[in-house]
């Protein structure tokens, strides 16, 4: 299967359930290995918007952020990531973008 046929795929589920936010979280994905670095941070702000995620959807949110050169953006969804990983006891996580952001 292609990317834009998982692509399409996702978006007829998101279609179907539009409250729901795994599908919004599976497109991210796909975006992400397609580098559609728009359409990644879309996604995932859908998704957070829809759910207490543990980190790794803030991470992810950093990370396209920082692609498209929105530093300040980037810093501010690393710094969610920390306190969503600390909150559900991810301290490797919060660890990991705590070293992003001191490596800045």
């Amino acid at each position: 299967m292609t990317a834009e046929a998982r692509i399409a795929a996702l978006r007829k589920m998101l279609d179907a359930h539009p409250d729901d936010p795994r599908p919004r979280f599976g497109l991210a994905l796909e975006y992400e290995k397609e580098k559609r670095w728009d359409d990644v941070v879309e996604a995932l702000r859908g998704y957070l918007a829809r759910t207490d995620d543990e980190g790794n959807a803030w991470g992810r949110l950093g990370t396209a952020l920082r692609h498209l050169g929105r530093e300040d953006e980037a810093r501010e969804a690393y710094q969610k990531g920390i306190e969503a990983a600390n909150r559900h006891g991810h301290p490797t996580m919060a660890g990991e973008f705590e070293d992003v952001l001191d490596a800045w």
